[in-house]
């Protein structure tokens, strides 16, 4: 029970860094503050490894700092989905302020 607790803090506190990583790469305002923060991180890394996962299959992708990880979050993906998710998040937001 306890090791399940620890390794969700962990995942979190990955989640976490990733979107700050990532926020750092797309410039916006992230909405919600630490909970939006925590939910971009956490579809940023699902967006990241699914997406790598498509990827590796297609077309074979072999480098080898793509395969970093911790506690079985791939950080590189991880951080590239958190962008991508910031981004469109920040544009619609953008998008449904204008209309």
């Amino acid at each position: 029970m306890t090791e399940s607790l620890i390794n969700l803090l962990i995942k979190l506190i990955i989640a976490i860094v990733c979107s700050s990583l990532a926020n750092i790469l797309v410039p916006r305002r992230i909405p919600g503050g630490l909970v939006g923060l925590i939910l971009l991180g956490l579809a940023g890394i699902w967006l990241g490894e699914w997406a790598f996962g498509l990827f590796r299959k297609e077309f074979a992708l072999n480098f080898a700092f793509l395969y970093w990880q911790i506690q079985g979050v791939l950080i590189i993906p991880a951080i590239i989905g958190c962008a991508i998710v910031l981004y469109i998040v920040s544009a619609v937001i953008r998008w449904s302020r204008f209309e």
